[in-house]
């Protein structure tokens, strides 16, 4: 197989093991909770009034929906009030919802509220390194792990490597288009779905997969222009 066709695969492993997001980025099942109610059964309990129900969605969707506010915005503060003010939102609007996907129901949510900061500040995002690291690991000042797990600690030069590489990589995301570093971050890092992400961003599955490509060759252009500066083995 050529590098061409293996470069979107390459990507998606490499943003995955840079910003590491194997596991708390990622929707789980909390322990001794392979049984609880879905989505759907939850929002409905939640719109006869349960905010019990409403309460276990906002625990099983924050870790997600705050880490893709933090790699949208780059700033851990602006993340947490993106994050809190969507899921207050999304409680107001419960009743709006009819099914489907939640979690990218929920990503429209607290895309509109990134796109708002980003709008009514008009600042481009400064990169919060420290933030991103610790909601990569799992560290205190990050939401929690809805799976309660913790990876293995790294060695100290290991965790040196990974910040420097993390934090290069974070301001190669931060320069693309808004839209292009949403779907991008929602495909290659969370694993949405094309389906979910064109819910989630209100457009055309075509507009979904054209965003996504355009945004894997800017940082496939990015990172071969600037490959002197990563460490061999993070070279392609």
């Amino acid at each position: 197989m050529s590098t061409h066709l293996l470069w979107p695969w390459l990507l998606s492993l490499f943003l995955l093991v840079l910003l590491g997001l194997f596991g708390p980025g990622r929707y789980v099942l909390a322990e001794g909770d392979s049984e609880a109610p879905d989505d759907d059964t939850l929002v409905r309990q939640a719109q006869a009034g349960d905010r019990h129900a409403f309460n276990r969605l906002v625990g099983r969707h924050q870790t997600l929906m705050y880490n893709i506010a933090l790699r949208v915005l780059g700033d851990s503060d602006r993340a947490a009030d993106a994050t809190q003010d969507a899921f207050v939102s999304a409680y107001r609007k419960i009743d709006q919802y009819s099914g489907g996907h939640f979690r990218a129901w929920m990503a429209r949510i607290v895309k509109n509220q990134c796109y708002d900061l980003i709008r009514y500040e008009k600042r481009r995002p400064a990169t919060s390194l420290e933030a991103l690291l610790l909601a990569s690991s799992g560290g205190a000042e990050s939401r929690p792990d809805p799976a309660g797990e913790h990876s293995a600690p790294e060695r100290p030069d290991d965790a040196t490597l990974r910040h420097e590489v993390a934090s290069w990589l974070q301001e190669v995301i931060l320069h693309l288009p808004i839209d292009q570093r949403l779907t991008l971050v929602m495909s290659d890092v969370h694993g949405y779905s094309y389906e979910e992400i064109a819910a989630a961003t209100e457009v055309e599955l075509g507009t979904v997969k054209s965003r996504l490509s355009r945004a894997r060759r800017r940082v496939r252009e990015l990172l071969q222009e600037q490959s002197e500066l990563l460490p061999e083995q993070y070279r392609f």
